[in-house]
């Protein structure tokens, strides 16, 4: 009889227990991490260069890692896209993948990802240097020109037979503004210095880029300026033994002995903006154009190689850019073949100087617009 008492005493001792733990376990829930309500971003980078170019490219790559690094997304990309319909099933290829956000970084993937955008109106698009936009497509670039035109000064301070070539891309208003601001700045300190263009019809054409610097070094051109994706130019003024002008990023490492100063672009900050706008719930399609007040371009470091007295110009120079006083675009501008283009005191419109209808060279360019 004890012996049957003990057992069921040692029977409810037990259930109490398990009791007593079944409490404890339901009064200590596991936490729970909080429910972000915020928008996923996966986001997608149409390329027309390979990532480590150099240049134009790898630029935009270097926005795609600060991107990731500030804001902890995932991004995807695909490099050497041409400017066909191969960009349009690269863009959909990544939405296959999970993209809602692409960013677009040639003039030529306009036509393409504006197809895209129609297709996929819960896909944000932005596409670089483009003027077609809806509402899930924004256009973006930045106001180069302002740095082109310092890096004349820089050029027109330093030629010495005042011939400076320009190896330049395609005839868009991209790339004549940069040919035009960068003239415009060469003869505001030398006004009888000329820049001399050839065209190469290519981004990223290595052979073509530096047979064009090659031809303009034969002219007597003792210093090289380019618009193209990658540093060919560069190369070609090192092995010449003359000066250069970069573009994109500084170039420094590619020519040591010839390379002034570049041009360069900062993408990173204005993708962190897009995307945590689209985070936010806030995004709208817009047509940005920022400059060296946005931060989006500059002018690298003047090197050694640089004139005497142009860190200074450069100083002032800036200085009344980022004030409005030099708006850079004021009349009167005539264009190479005498003909006034901007009247005096007139100031051209950001439509003006992205319109098609900017097709002309300024006066001291020797070249002309092929098509």
């Amino acid at each position: 009889m004890k012996k049957r008492l003990g057992l069921i005493l040692g029977i409810l001792m037990v259930m109490v227990f398990a009791v007593v733990g079944c409490g404890a376990d339901k009064s200590t829930p596991t936490p729970k991490k909080p429910v972000d309500d915020k928008p996923q971003v996966k986001a997608g980078f149409v390329y027309i260069g390979p990532v480590g170019d150099g240049g134009w490219t790898e630029a935009h790559d270097n926005g795609r890692k600060y991107l990731e690094d500030k804001l902890g997304i995932e991004t995807v990309y695909n490099e050497n896209v041409p400017e066909s319909s191969d960009c349009e099933k690269v863009i959909n290829d990544m939405i296959d993948q999970g993209c809602n956000v692409i960013f677009a970084t040639s003039f030529g993937f306009m036509d393409y990802v504006e197809k895209a955008a129609n297709n996929h109106p819960d896909v944000k698009f932005l596409h670089c240097s483009g003027y077609k936009m809806s509402d899930n497509m924004g256009v973006y670039f930045g106001r180069m020109y302002e740095p082109r035109y310092l890096s004349g000064i820089v050029a027109g301070m330093k030629t010495k037979t005042n011939k400076i070539g320009y190896v330049a891309a395609f005839e868009i208003p991209e790339v004549l503004r940069g040919i035009n601001a960068f003239t415009m700045g060469v003869r505001s300190v030398n006004p009888e210095a000329t820049v001399s263009v050839k065209w190469t019809h290519t981004w990223i054409d290595a052979v073509r880029a530096k047979e064009a610097a090659k031809a303009l070094l034969d002219e007597n051109c003792d210093i090289l300026a380019q618009h193209q994706d990658a540093p060919g130019p560069q190369v070609a003024a090192e092995e010449k033994g003359v000066w250069s002008v970069g573009y994109n990023m500084d170039m420094t490492a590619i020519a040591p002995k010839a390379h002034m100063t570049s041009p360069v672009w900062n993408w990173g900050p204005y993708y962190v903006e897009q995307v945590q706008a689209i985070m936010d719930g806030t995004w709208e399609s817009e047509s940005y154009w920022g400059g060296i007040k946005e931060g989006i371009v500059d002018l690298s470091v003047l090197t050694e190689n640089a004139p005497e007295g142009a860190k200074e110009a450069v100083e002032n120079a800036k200085a009344k850019i980022l004030s409005g006083e030099n708006k850079i675009w004021t009349g009167p501008i005539k264009d190479n073949t005498g003909e006034l283009k901007v009247e005096d005191g007139v100031t051209l419109t950001d439509e003006q100087l992205t319109s098609l209808d900017f097709n002309w060279l300024v006066e001291g360019v020797i070249g002309k617009v092929e098509s």
